[in-house]
């Protein structure tokens, strides 16, 4: 993204907070894609978001990104020819996106940074094929980590527990688990960008490769290549936009363990602190949710974070999954795009969330997957929820337009 360096926000913060809206999205070239770099994958969703924004390059004074780089984001920023002023590398997993997101509206709204770029881009699968990588993720063995590498425990592993304490807590079925797979599927049918679209029934979830008791193949995401980027701007910039705002309404973030064996109830995520803070943020309450788009690396997380953001009550997310209320024409529609389960997971998925959060409520959609209202209306509220590690960490974040 050759240009000139981009100008720091004033010194001089406003007279009052300013509201803060998304003014653009894009995602790069997602799903099989094997000749990109990673970098370049963050400079074509980049470029895309701003043609989106209809906005000069040289407003964007802040930036963030995260997992990619030894000195990450600095060294995505001078790939894409930028000199923030204002600058995140949080790194949480997942819900990076969501956090980061949290921490560049309160940096506009304080005046900070103008107008700030998130951007994510990675070529999992790619390097996988062509044996850059092996499929195993591993954080390591220090620290706190030392207790637990030992006695064999991954990733999944660690999901599949906390799956298995819901079912003996709450009487949760594998049929419900798989429920939340089959209609991820379906929402991807609709979607032309996602990986997978074939129909798929809780029969072939449940009989599926055995993965890690009890997740089956399907139970679990997929790994696919791709990236996405988020422009971020003050409301003083919202005249000039080529597309009507979306409006950050309000986040909240939270962390919870790293160490299994600090986690006091596998049945409770972080979510159920963040999806709070953000709705008392926002003056909303979970009925106000028009769509939600929920991290979902297993079908366990999409069940357990809908109880914990208040959607329905703690041990009754197996019941509120199966009866089809997940679907576009659903009772709350989630993961309209398909989700990490079906449509795209290239590792820290949680700005993929925001983007198909807006592109609802902009009615950007299409025809086939757009939600609607049940009078036809176009939704109000969105909500975007991530999650980190093996319910490490949670940014929850409300938009809406107008």
């Amino acid at each position: 993204m050759p240009g000139p360096l981009s100008g720091p926000a004033s010194a001089q913060p406003p007279a009052a907070r300013r509201r803060v809206a998304v003014v653009g999205i894009a995602l790069s070239d997602c799903g099989r894609v094997d000749g990109p770099t990673p970098y370049a994958l963050h400079a074509q969703a980049a470029r895309r978001a701003l043609a989106d924004s209809g906005l000069d390059r040289a407003v964007i004074d802040g930036f963030a990104s995260a997992g990619l780089g030894t000195l990450a984001p600095v060294e995505v920023a001078e790939y894409l020819g930028l000199r923030p002023a204002w600058v995140d590398s949080t790194s949480v997993g997942g819900s990076t996106w969501e956090v980061m997101a949290a921490h560049a509206a309160d940096a506009i709204a304080a005046g900070h940074a103008n107008a700030v770029l998130l951007v994510y881009g990675s070529t999992a699968r790619a390097d996988i094929k062509a044996r850059r990588r092996t499929s195993n993720l591993s954080f390591g063995a220090r620290g706190p980590l030392q207790f637990e590498v030992p006695y064999g425990h991954t990733l999944v592993s660690k999901y599949a527990m906390a799956a298995r304490r819901h079912m003996h807590a709450y009487g949760t079925t594998l049929e419900q688990l798989a429920a939340v797979a089959v209609q991820a599927r379906a929402n991807a049918a609709a979607n032309p960008d996602a990986m997978f679209r074939d129909p798929i029934t809780v029969e072939d979830v449940l009989s599926g490769e055995m993965i890690a008791d009890p997740f089956t193949k399907l139970h679990c995401c997929i790994r696919s290549d791709g990236g996405c980027a988020v422009l971020l701007a003050a409301e003083d910039y919202v005249p000039d936009t080529a597309k009507a705002p979306v409006w950050i309404l309000g986040s909240g973030t939270s962390v919870s363990h790293t160490t299994m064996s600090e986690w006091e109830d596998f049945t409770v995520s972080p979510a159920a602190v963040s999806g709070r803070l953000a709705f008392e943020r926002a003056g909303l309450t979970p009925a106000d949710v028009d769509v939600a788009e929920i991290y979902d690396a297993f079908t366990y997380m999409t069940l357990v974070t809908l109880e914990d953001l208040g959607f329905c009550a703690k041990g009754e997310g197996g019941a509120f999954v199966e009866k089809g209320r997940l679907l576009r024409d659903g009772e709350l529609p989630v993961n309209t795009d398909g989700g990490g389960l079906s449509a795209c997971h290239p590792g820290m998925r949680g700005l993929f969330l925001l983007v198909e959060a807006v592109r609802q409520l902009r009615g950007e959609a299409g025809p086939d997957r757009q939600v609607t209202k049940r009078n036809g209306a176009l939704p109000e509220i969105a909500l975007a929820s991530g999650t980190g590690g093996w319910f490490c960490s949670s940014g929850t974040v409300l938009l809406g337009r107008g």
